[in-house]
């Protein structure tokens, strides 16, 4: 009857397992380079078990029993755990506060006297999501990094528009006043020019008066002197300034700084609703300065923040709103597929009421949200057609929200254009007039 004999790994030892074993003439077998050893040290060519002389000097290799070690060594270092350097036990868990596997009699020594441990299979799970977060975090960093770098070279960018606006204001200031002094300085010299034109024909005059007094006769002359005397009088009175000759300083210093305001509001656009880049998904390609949108062919890279979209080619506005009345004005044109309206803050990025191009061609569509009424309207904001409304009970803050799946034709905000409006009361106390101005609300 047949029977199967369990090797354990002392069968195979030297006093490891076999490395290259070969066999003897007397049937043991023994590691070669063991064999090897053993010869030198004791000068002879014994067995080391039996001490027998071998009668080969070169025993052959033991084919079978090298490929059962060989196996179980491939066994052994796959279901393997290592040991602890000092107790001799397995490994089994990890302390967290020095980052390193211990055994179980390491967690009761002194060393790790209130640390805190997990099992090795848990930190080895939570070294790799820890690995995870760690290279998300670099591209994050990369990426806030490369936000950073843009904004701030498109802040450069419109500050240098203003700057150079500035210069310009500055230098055509400047030279209407070189201008107009030039002018004063002028119209002074003619004027200085005709009184030394005066003074000289009058010197004539006198000059020529002294010659005749030599010949003519004394009583002609008394009264053709008394005469120029006269003219001579009237040239020498003070010479007036004329009215408006110096520098009209007031035209130039008055509300100086207001007027240049003023006239850089043509310039500038106020948008009341801006697009947060934070929230649009790789697909969504925005505009500069944040007004436009439209859907891209190609992905860009972007972190995975939870305010994004990532499903859909949606944004938001970059601030909400949780009272009064608001109104944003978008242009539409020929985009062919897109969704305008609003979400709440909570609303985890998914869903929203909309309003779409459904209903008829449009060009310009205006939400007008009256937060406290629990309204949201549309109008067609060139005839100012009222379109839809939606209604509900607003709880929280809500942000306008915008869809795009063209390619080619952007949604784009549209610039605030609608002034505070004004109201004017007169009243009239005697003769004085008094304005009292009043902002509308």
């Amino acid at each position: 009857m047949a029977f199967v004999k369990t090797v354990s790994v002392e069968d195979l030892s030297c006093p490891e397992i076999f490395k290259a074993p070969v066999i003897l003439s007397c049937s043991h077998s023994v590691c070669k380079e063991c064999l090897q050893k053993f010869w030198e040290t004791r000068n002879t060519q014994d067995c080391p078990i039996y001490r027998r002389r071998s009668s080969k000097l070169g025993p052959p290799c033991n084919l079978v029993l090298k490929n059962v070690c060989e196996s179980l060594t491939v066994e052994s270092a796959s279901g393997s755990e290592e040991v602890c350097s000092l107790h001799n036990e397995k490994l089994k868990l990890f302390c967290l506060d020095d980052e390193q596997p211990v055994c179980v009699v390491c967690r009761d020594s002194e060393k790790h006297v209130n640390h805190r441990f997990r099992p090795i299979n848990e930190a080895e799970q939570l070294k790799t999501a820890l690995t995870s977060f760690q290279e998300k975090g670099k591209l994050l960093c990369f990426y806030i990094q490369t936000q950073s770098e843009h904004t701030e070279q498109q802040i450069k960018e419109e500050f240098k528009k203003l700057h150079q606006f500035l210069r310009d204001e500055e230098e055509a200031s400047i030279t209407a006043l070189r201008k107009e002094e030039e002018q004063k300085s002028q119209m002074l010299k003619e004027k200085l020019e005709e009184m030394n034109r005066q003074i000289s024909a009058l010197s004539d005059t006198i000059k020529d008066t002294e010659e005749k007094m030599k010949a003519s006769d004394v009583s002609i002359l008394q009264v053709r002197t008394e005469s120029t005397m006269e003219r001579a009088q009237s040239s020498q009175q003070d010479p007036q300034i004329l009215s408006g000759a110096l520098v009209n300083v007031t035209n130039y210093l008055r509300n100086l700084t207001f007027r240049v305001w003023k006239k850089m509001q043509e310039l500038v656009q106020n948008t009341p609703v801006t697009l947060d880049p934070n929230t649009a998904p790789s697909r969504l390609i925005l505009s500069d300065d944040l007004t436009s949108l439209r859907r891209s062919k190609t992905q860009k890279l972007v972190p995975d923040n939870p305010e994004r979209f990532y499903k859909y080619s949606c944004v938001l506005g970059s601030e909400g709103f949780n009272s009064g009345t608001h109104f944003w004005d978008v242009e539409v044109g020929d985009n062919s597929w897109w969704i305008i309206g609003l979400t709440t803050e909570s609303n985890k990025r998914k869903g929203a009421d909309f309003f779409n191009t459904n209903l008829e061609k449009l060009q310009k569509v205006r939400p007008e949200l009256d937060w406290d009424k629990g309204k949201l309207s549309f109008c067609d904001a060139l005839s100012n057609k009222h379109l839809r409304t939606l209604t509900t009970i607003f709880t929280e803050k809500v942000f306008p929200f915008f869809y795009s799946r063209d390619e080619t034709f952007p949604l784009r905000i549209l610039p605030c254009c609608r002034l505070m409006p004004y109201s004017f009361l007169v009243l009239t106390i005697s003769t004085t007039t008094v304005l009292l101005l009043t902002s509308l609300t």
